[in-house]
């Protein structure tokens, strides 16, 4: 069983990875648990550890959302979704559609 630390570091490297496998002109900024993504528009989306919760934040512009490491996947307080699954309908909102990524 991966501990939180772990999963963190490696979802965080998967998105990084498949950000890079998009269509998209997407900066990327990764370091000490946070990663931001620069949107061709100029706008942002960022993910950040948050270690004593024991969760992933990730702000977007229709709001914030808090992930929780549950049964192997990250999932939304708020919205029930799986990370990948919410990663597709931010990336576009925003204006990057192409995410294929899936939670399972």
């Amino acid at each position: 069983m991966r501990t939180y630390e772990q999963a963190l570091e490696d979802t965080l490297q998967a998105i990084e990875r498949h950000v890079e496998a998009l269509d998209a002109d997407i900066d990327q900024d990764a370091g000490d648990g946070i990663l931001t993504l620069i949107l061709p528009d100029r706008s942002r989306i960022i993910l950040n550890r948050q270690a004593p919760l024991k969760e992933l934040w990730l702000a977007a512009r229709s709001g914030g959302y808090h992930l929780s490491w549950q049964d192997n996947r990250w999932w939304c307080v708020k919205t029930k979704e799986g990370l990948m699954t919410l990663m597709g309908r931010v990336l576009a909102e925003q204006g990057v559609p192409g995410w294929s990524v899936s939670d399972e």
